[in-house]
C-alpha cells in the first residue's frame, strides 16, 4: 500500500532519517565497495570471479534499491528534497570527506597504480587483479587500472542512471537521454574497446578506442602512434581514422546545427553521463554569478586554444620536410593550419560579429593573433615551433586538463563545485560545440514569461550556471555556449514555462525589455510590437 505524501509543496520538508529499505540498500552497497577496498589492501581472494561478482552485484544492487526506496512512493515531479540541509549535498562534513576521499582516488590512479596492483611484469596484484577475469572474459588481457576505473564507471552510470530515471519518470525527454548515455557508455565507450582489443593478433592490431570520443576531447587520437597503429590495421584502422576526421568537420557541425550541442555533451558524452546520473545530486552546486560565467568563458577557450596549439606541434613533428616525397610536408602544414583558422574568423567575423559579446570579439582576436604570430616566428626565426617541442607541449596538456582537469577537480570534486566544473570550465568539446551552437545552430530553450512564477527552480538546477529564471521572466530565448540542453531546467518548471524547441536561425537571439509599469508606456510599447 503506497504512503500517501500529504505535502504537496515544492520545497518540501527537511530531510528524515532513510527509511528502513535504506538503510538494507546502504549496507549492501557498502559491503561491496569494502570488497573492493579489501581488495586495494592486497587481500588475496580465492576465487576473484566470485568476489569481484558479488562485489559490483552489491553496489549495483544497493544503489538502486536505495533509489526504489527513496521515489517509488513519491508522486512524480520534482521537489527540492531538502538539498541544501543534507551534509552531502550543501557542502558540508559529508561533502568534503567525500569529495577528498574521490581525489585521492584518482590521484592514485593517474599516477600511482602501482597501489592499486599494477604490475609491469608478472602478474597483477591487489584491486587490479580482482578484475583480471572480467578483462581476460572481454578482451582477453590482463586489467589495467583504466579497465578498473571503465568498469566502474560504467556500472556508475548504469545503477546510477536507474536513479536517475526513478527521479525524473514524470518526463519523456530526460528518460530517453539517459537510456542514451547509458548505451553509448555501456557499449561504445566500455565493451566495443574491449571487444576490439581481443581480435589483435601477431598480424593485425587496432588501438584502444572509444569511437564516440571525438578531438578535441580524444587530444592523443592524431599523434605518431596512433596513426601508424591506424594505418597499420589496413583497411578497418583508415576508415576508423577517417572516421574520427569526418568527426570534426561533417559529423559534429551538422548534429550541432541540428540539435545543438546536447546531441553528445547530454545524450553520448561519457564525462556527461557520469555528471548527470552519479552526479546529479550535486547539479545546484554549480556556481551562478556573473564573475562565473566570465572566467568560464576565459577559462575553457583558453584550454580550447592549449589544444589547438598542442595538436599542431605534434602532427608537425611527425611530418616530413622534402616537398618531392611528400605532398603534406610541416611547412605546408602549418600554413594550412593559419589559412584554416584565418578563414573561420573572418567568416565568423563577417556574418556573426554582431551576435558575439565584445570580450568574445577581444579574445577571438587576440587567440587568432597568439597563434598566427608563434607560427610566422617558425618561419622568420626558426624557433622551434611554438616555443615548445610537441613533447613537452603534449606531457603538459596531459597531466593539467587531460588528468587533473578532467579527473582530480572535474570528477573528484562533484560535491564541492557542482557536477559539470570539467564541462563549464575545461572541456575543448564542450568549447567547440559551444561555439557552433551560439552562433549557428536552430537549438534554443524558448521561454513563456507570462506564465513564469519565479520560483527560482530552473536556476538552482542548472548544472552549468545559467541564471534561467533571468530569461524565463523576460520570455527571452536562452541561447548559451555553456546550455549543454539536459532539459532539467523544463523537467523542475511548475509552469512549463520552458521548452526545449528547434526552429530557425532568424531572431533566435535577441533580448527584451523588462517592463515596469512605471518607467514604460504599456500601450504604446504594445502597438509598436
Amino acid at each position: 500500500m503506497n504512503t500517501i505524501q500529504r505535502n504537496m509543496s515544492l520545497t518540501g520538508e527537511p530531510p528524515k532519517t532513510i527509511n528502513t529499505q535504506q538503510k538494507i540498500a546502504t549496507f549492501i552497497g557498502v559491503t561491496g565497495l569494502f570488497i573492493l577496498l579489501l581488495a586495494s589492501l592486497n587481500i588475496d581472494f580465492p576465487s576473484k570471479t566470485l568476489w569481484l561478482s558479488i562485489a559490483l552485484g552489491a553496489m549495483s544492487v544497493g544503489i538502486i534499491w536505495f533509489s526504489f526506496a527513496a521515489y517509488a512512493s513519491k508522486h512524480a515531479g520534482i521537489k527540492n528534497d531538502g538539498v541544501w540541509f543534507k551534509s552531502i549535498s550543501s557542502r558540508g562534513y559529508l561533502a568534503w570527506v567525500t569529495g577528498l576521499a574521490f581525489t585521492g582516488f584518482y590521484i592514485v590512479l593517474y599516477f600511482y597504480p602501482q597501489y592499486l596492483g599494477l604490475t609491469q611484469e608478472g602478474d597483477n596484484t591487489g584491486l587490479i587483479a580482482l578484475f583480471d577475469p572480467l578483462s581476460y572474459l572481454l578482451s582477453g588481457n590482463p586489467a589495467s587500472q583504466w579497465f578498473v576505473y571503465g568498469t566502474l564507471y560504467t556500472i556508475a552510470i548504469l545503477a546510477f542512471g536507474v536513479k536517475f530515471m526513478l527521479k525524473y519518470r514524470h518526463n519523456r525527454y530526460e528518460r530517453l537521454r539517459t537510456l542514451s548515455v547509458m548505451f553509448f557508455q555501456a557499449s561504445f565507450a566500455f565493451l566495443i574497446p574491449e571487444f576490439m582489443a581481443r581480435l589483435n593478433s601477431d598480424s593485425f592490431s587496432l588501438p584502444y578506442y572509444d569511437l564516440k570520443n571525438i578531438w578535441p576531447l580524444n587530444y592523443y587520437n592524431f599523434e605518431q602512434y596512433r596513426v601508424d597503429s591506424f594505418i597499420s590495421a589496413g583497411d578497418i584502422g583508415l576508415v576508423l581514422l577517417l572516421f574520427g576526421i569526418a568527426s570534426i568537420f561533417i559529423i559534429t557541425p551538422i548534429l550541432t546545427y541540428k540539435y545543438g550541442k546536447r546531441w553528445y555533451c547530454s545524450w553520448v558524452c561519457g564525462c556527461g553521463g557520469l555528471a548527470e546520473t552519479a552526479g546529479d545530486p550535486f547539479r545546484h552546486l554549480s556556481d551562478k554569478r556573473l564573475i562565473a560565467w566570465k572566467i568560464e568563458r576565459w577559462v575553457v577557450h583558453s584550454v580550447l586554444v592549449f589544444v589547438v596549439v598542442m595538436t599542431t606541434a605534434v602532427v608537425h613533428s611527425y611530418l616530413g620536410e622534402d616537398a618531392s616525397k611528400y605532398w603534406l610536408t610541416k611547412d605546408v602544414f602549418l600554413i594550412g593550419v593559419g589559412v584554416f583558422l584565418t578563414l573561420l574568423f573572418l567568416g565568423i567575423w563577417f556574418f556573426k560579429r554582431e551576435e558575439l559579446e565584445k570580450d568574445a570579439r577581444y579574445g577571438a582576436i587576440g587567440y587568432l593573433a597568439i597563434i598566427l604570430i608563434l607560427i610566422g616566428m617558425h618561419f622568420t626565426a626558426g624557433k622551434t615551433l611554438f616555443l615548445f617541442d610537441a613533447e613537452t607541449l603534449r606531457s603538459s596538456y596531459g597531466f593539467l586538463i587531460g588528468a587533473i582537469f578532467s579527473g582530480v577537480i572535474g570528477t573528484g570534486f562533484y560535491p564541492i563545485f557542482g557536477n559539470r566544473v570539467w564541462c563549464r570550465f575545461g572541456c575543448p568539446m564542450a568549447a567547440i560545440l559551444g561555439l557552433q551552437q551560439r552562433l549557428f545552430s536552430r537549438f534554443r530553450i524558448t521561454t513563456n514569461g507570462g506564465q513564469c512564477i519565479s520560483c527560482g527552480n530552473c536556476s538552482t538546477y542548472c548544472e552549468m550556471g545559467i541564471d534561467v529564471k533571468a530569461y524565463a521572466q523576460k520570455g527571452e530565448n536562452i541561447v548559451r555556449a555553456s546550455c549543454v540542453g539536459c532539459g532539467i531546467c523544463s523537467a523542475v518548471c511548475p509552469r512549463g514555462v520552458l521548452k526545449l524547441e528547434n526552429g530557425p536561425l532568424e531572431n533566435r537571439i535577441q533580448g527584451n525589455e523588462i517592463l515596469l509599469g512605471n518607467d514604460v508606456d504599456l500601450m504604446k510599447y504594445v502597438n509598436q510590437n
